[in-house]
């Protein structure tokens, strides 16, 4: 009671120059971390009923029995400040928000500008202007799928620049009829262009209008006897119509638009996502927002959407299974972010209503998924602690495991699991600064453990929050125990339990030996349940210590000297490399021939050649 006085006392402080304008407020703890962020039409009157501690819930409570400090930032409107609160709660993950578990990025479709012969493919990341763009999509499944569906019915290339420039026969995909091979001119550039035009408004929902010309252009060619065109259009025809059918749910009167619908059961929460573009699905995806047993579906939704389209832009429809709290204002916000009107509605009857309670039957049956799957988990837990001796079930397992090739491209890697199994927001990777002896895993082992706890001990020295484990595998044998055991005691951290995972004789799985201190070596049955849990944890870890590493070997063999001159960026190093072919021809090189190549002037080819050759003085 009196931490929740002292917090008041900080809130009321905060008031004594609190504005009345909309705005965001942050309520910090001691550490300066958010607690929590809200926004509001006026502030201090907001603000305000945080000081009334008998009339909250005992979740604010405590809140505010946290708060240490608080920050305020003014908007001119309500609608700004309610996406300026999505984005800081995005970035800040505060701990009495609803927070939306999103960390992926969306892929989307294509359609490539500044070519005679346009190309299409899936994209991720930063959209280049001129290009055209569909989406986004649920997956690189549902995208995927969409690019099979275009290369079918409209014939178009997907292979990248560098391919088509040096093509000098067809490739496969022509063969089985998926592409019109412009690369060796079996289609000219003007049919070419009908092709795209006929994707595009595929793409854009006018199929009608395509399966017309397509059926048009198939009658004129049958009627001036050119028979295997017809058949050619005839086939993409079949292919238009089995596209628009494949998909369990195309409703064609919806246009663009997000079905979003919510199911709350046992004080957690499913979110399930539909994205209709063009009348056609895009896919699904199941959301699982972290939120309080007490808030309510109009709540959760409210928090969801707003968070979800902090990052994308919202389509012109988004039809719900619940009305949101504060609707108009959520609409108010997304239309300005879009920059044209965004229609928020809960659909009664009709086919607008039938894919919402679709949405909601996928988001009934994840949830019930997740909260058996979790069960399981919980007793696996259980019984892990059980076998190890730990004195709770343990809700944060982390498992260190090493990649390298004799010293080379080291990493080590953590992976962590939970109550809701693998925690992949939580994955770290540990590029190994140290000099090793070829084959010295245990040097490795010694560095990951040294920097991951070190750091801990940092940033929580109180081990105050979530992010200490309660059990830590490595993946190893007794040598390794000893190696982390030792680093543990070093940093006074000898009481976080540790096991090591031995792989058995020949390496196989089931014939493992665990070793803890104090105990002596021992396997479990082959069939045991715990077995199988452990052994899935100490994979993961493997698989994600062989991927990092592989994806470091990679980008060191495409990596060149070039990138280290400085003033040299993607293009300029592009045509040195054309022209000279490779980065030993531009070492090489004179300064009249640097200052031949296309694109490369003067100041650049002397960068180029003092980098290479320094000490020799270039006349001015």
């Amino acid at each position: 009671m009196e931490a929740a006085k002292i917090g008041v006392e900080v809130i009321e402080t905060a008031l004594e120059t609190m504005p009345n304008n909309p705005g965001v407020y942050r309520m910090l703890d001691g550490k300066g971390d958010a607690l929590y962020v809200g926004k509001a039409r006026n502030l201090k009157k907001r603000v305000t009923s945080y000081t009334q501690i008998a009339r909250l819930p005992e979740r604010l409570r405590r809140m505010v029995a946290d708060t240490a400090a608080m920050e305020i930032l003014t908007t001119h409107t309500e609608a700004e400040a309610l996406l300026l609160e999505a984005n800081l709660i995005k970035r800040l993950k505060p701990r009495y928000n609803i927070l939306l578990r999103d960390d992926k990025t969306y892929p989307w479709l294509m359609l490539t500008a500044g070519h005679e012969f346009p190309r299409i493919a899936k994209h991720r990341g930063v959209q280049e202007k001129g290009n055209l763009y569909w989406g986004p999509f649920a997956s690189v499944w549902a995208v995927n799928q969409t690019v099979q569906a275009l290369q079918r019915v409209f014939l178009l290339r997907t292979c990248a620049d560098t391919v088509f420039t040096n093509r000098t026969r067809p490739c496969l995909l022509f063969q089985i009829k998926r592409c019109c091979a412009p690369c060796v001119d079996r289609v000219s550039q003007e049919e070419y262009g009908k092709l795209v035009t006929q994707a595009r408004d595929f793409l854009q929902g006018k199929t009608g209008a395509v399966q017309k010309d397509l059926a048009a252009a198939m009658q004129q060619a049958s009627e001036n006897l050119e028979f295997e065109r017809a058949a050619a259009l005839r086939d993409r025809i079949r292919g238009l119509a089995y596209v628009q059918g494949s998909e369990v749910i195309n409703p064609e009167s919806l246009g663009d638009a997000d079905v979003i619908a919510l199911h709350q059961q046992a004080g957690q929460a499913c979110v399930q996502v539909f994205f209709i573009r063009g009348g056609r699905n895009n896919g699904n995806r199941s959301f699982f927002p972290a939120h309080a047993k007490d808030e309510e579906a109009p709540e959760v939704l409210a928090a969801f959407i707003a968070q979800f389209y902090d990052d994308k832009p919202p389509p012109a429809q988004i039809l719900l299974n619940y009305a949101p709290q504060e609707q108009a204002l959520l609409a108010e916000a997304l239309s300005l972010k879009a920059e044209r009107k965004v229609y928020i509605s809960v659909p009664q009857r009709g086919e607008k209503a039938d894919v919402v309670a679709h949405a909601a039957t996928n988001a009934r049956e994840a949830l019930e998924r997740k909260l058996a799957e979790s069960a399981g988990q919980g007793k696996l837990l259980a019984a892990t602690a059980e076998l190890f001796g730990l004195a709770e079930t343990p809700r944060r397992i982390e498992t260190y495991d090493n990649s390298h090739i004799m010293g080379t491209n080291a990493y080590g890697v953590m992976v962590v699991a939970g109550p809701e199994g693998p925690m992949k927001s939580a994955y770290r990777k540990f590029s190994i600064k140290s000099v090793l002896t070829p084959g010295d895993d245990f040097a490795m082992m010694r560095e990951v453990l040294q920097r991951r706890f070190g750091r801990a001990l940092e940033e929580d020295p109180d081990r105050s929050g979530e992010t200490w484990p309660d059990l830590v595998l490595i993946d190893g044998g007794a040598g390794q125990l000893s190696a982390a055991k030792a680093v543990m005691a070093d940093l006074g951290l000898e009481d976080i339990p540790m096991v090591a995972i031995a792989k058995g004789p020949d390496r196989d799985a089931g014939r493992e030996w665990f070793h803890m201190e104090h105990r002596a070596p021992f396997q479990l049955p082959p069939r045991d349940p715990v077995l199988y849990f452990l052994q899935r944890l100490r994979d993961e870890a493997h698989r994600f210590a062989i991927t990092t590493h592989r994806a470091a070997r990679s980008k060191k063999l495409t990596t060149s000297e070039l990138d280290e001159v400085p003033g040299i960026g993607a293009a300029r190093k592009k045509a040195l490399l054309l022209h000279f072919g490779s980065a030993r021809g531009v070492k090489g090189a004179g300064l009249k021939d640097l200052e031949s190549v296309p694109g490369i002037n003067r100041a650049t080819a002397r960068a180029v050649y003092g980098f290479f050759h320094p000490g020799v003085r270039l006349e001015d």
